[in-house]
């Protein structure tokens, strides 16, 4: 799978108590990083209303492009 490296800023608090996490469970902080974004996008596409505002986005776009390749 092809990766796409990505900078991403931590309040300082934050950015240790993650240093401790990933030390403690033994895995790389990226690694825990990335479980963490996979649970949260697994947990928005089950949310309904997420669901609800995601297609209403893809609604808006879909007619922004059609009036643009017009």
């Amino acid at each position: 799978m092809a990766t796409k490296a990505t900078s991403l800023r931590l309040p300082e608090e934050m950015a240790v108590e993650l240093a401790a996490v990933a030390r403690a469970d033994d895995m790389p902080m990226s690694e825990v990083v990335r479980e963490a974004i996979e649970k949260h996008i697994t947990e928005r596409r089950t949310d309904k209303d997420f669901q609800k505002r995601v297609k209403q986005l893809l609604e808006e776009d879909r007619e922004v492009l059609k009036r643009l390749a017009e």
